[in-house]
């Protein structure tokens, strides 16, 4: 069986940046082993796999997301991927595409020479697990702002960029701290913050750029810095800028992330 194949550097404007996400197009879905065995094999932080729903536009599509360890609740570079894939390699003429996924219906839109992804919020809470805490202070070694959490991961603010960008956090004491991951984030020097994201509970020790991270850093550095439009950049070794709005409405709160996506390869899966 083969199966077409696009390798997206999302969050990038040109290759070799950004975060890499493999998409692969279906007519229906595969076993779920042998998704999880194609991303495994892929080993990218996420392969998107998506299958379309009958409607008039042909711009509607079911969508399920594979780390090489587990199938994830959301993901946000592999959607801006799986956008790209449709609106841009695909032909497909529509302003904008709607998947639908375990996180609710996710819009990606066309934006100049941008994609732009319409998530739900998923806003930071204080810490108040002592013990949870007491992990996230012993995995990154360096002196803590502030600890929160969101739905689905743990959060921790830093006190500059130079901070976030040297931490070199013990993976073992992340994984120790639960959720999905680790944000670390901080005032930024040439923007309006940043971050970088620790996943390996699920996988990947960094993500490169985490677009359902900024789900949680768009309604924080909103709130604290008053204005409800946020330039951010994800400073891994790859890095990748995002442009963020937060906004509600009668869906609740919700952060539109904007960036740049690049393909890197085409071509063809061979699956027995």
């Amino acid at each position: 069986m083969a199966l077409r194949f696009y390798w997206i550097d999302a969050f990038a404007a040109e290759p070799f940046t950004g975060n890499p996400a493999g998409v692969v197009p279906l007519d229906r879905w595969l076993p779920d082993r042998t998704m999880q065995q194609i991303a495994f094999e892929n080993g990218l932080a996420e392969t998107a796999f998506f299958v379309p729903i009958d409607n008039a536009n042909g711009a509607h599509f079911q969508l399920r997301w594979f780390t090489p360890a587990v199938e994830v609740d959301l993901c946000g570079h592999a959607t801006l991927a799986a956008g790209h894939v449709v609106l841009r390699e695909l032909g497909n003429a529509a302003p904008f595409v709607t998947f639908e996924s375990r996180s609710g219906p996710l819009r990606v839109s066309r934006a100049g020479d941008k994609l732009e992804l319409d998530f739900p919020a998923t806003p930071v809470s204080q810490e108040t697990d002592a013990a949870v805490a007491a992990r996230v202070q012993q995995a990154l070694g360096v002196p803590v702002v502030w600890q929160g959490r969101s739905v689905f991961d743990r959060f921790a603010v830093l006190a500059d960029e130079a901070t976030v960008r040297a931490v070199q956090p013990d993976l073992l004491s992340v994984v120790a701290a639960g959720g999905r991951g680790l944000i670390v984030s901080a005032p930024a020097d040439h923007c309006d913050f940043v971050s970088r994201f620790f996943a390996p509970q699920v996988g990947v020790p960094e993500d490169p750029v985490t677009g359902s991270a900024h789900c949680a850093l768009a309604p924080y550095w909103a709130e604290r810095l008053g204005r409800s439009r946020l330039r951010a950049k994800q400073v891994s070794r790859r890095g990748g800028q995002l442009w963020c709005e937060v906004v509600s409405g009668m869906e609740g709160m919700r952060v539109k992330i904007a960036g740049h996506a690049t393909l890197y390869l085409r071509g063809e899966l061979s699956v027995a």
